[in-house]
């Protein structure tokens, strides 16, 4: 158990730091977008808008793809699944915390695939709440009625 327990640790700073890493990288893209395009990020035609949620969205998903593959890697590093398929497969729906069935984990290491769910559920959080604040000033402007016709 102890073995796991470490194994966890490591891997929950690991997760931490690529998404803490991630996030901040996603923060400067849009402080790079300010400063290139001369105004804020809410500012501006609507496709816009559209357009730096979606690449949001994207870095979302990308910061979340490696931290599963990164588990996955680690999973199939230390024989506690069979293949790199079944790895993914495993770390994807522990991280999500859906958990669906942990017999394809070698029993000694099962401990680390739910720690990965309560990491995955941290960093999911710690997601949305990015995105809130950066979808927030969007409703901020229409509550206020600043917002400008959508013109290129």
């Amino acid at each position: 158990m102890f073995n796991e327990l470490a194994l966890s640790t490591v891997m929950a700073l690991l997760a931490v730091s690529i998404h803490g890493f991630g996030l901040l990288g996603l923060g400067r893209g849009l402080e790079f977008y300010e400063r290139r395009a001369g105004r804020s990020y809410v500012e501006g035609p609507l496709w816009r808008h559209a357009l730096l949620t979606i690449a949001v969205v994207l870095g979302l998903f990308v910061v979340h793809g490696a931290e599963i593959w990164m588990y996955a890697a680690v999973y199939k590093l230390i024989g506690a699944v069979p293949d790199l398929r079944e790895a993914v497969y495993f770390s994807s729906i522990s991280y999500g915390s859906i958990g669906y069935d942990d017999s394809l984990m070698a029993p000694e290491w099962r401990l680390l695939g739910a720690i990965e769910g309560v990491a995955g559920a941290i960093l999911l959080g710690w997601s949305v709440a990015f995105f809130v604040s950066v979808m927030t000033p969007f409703t901020a402007r229409r509550k206020h009625g600043m917002v400008h016709r959508d013109v290129p």
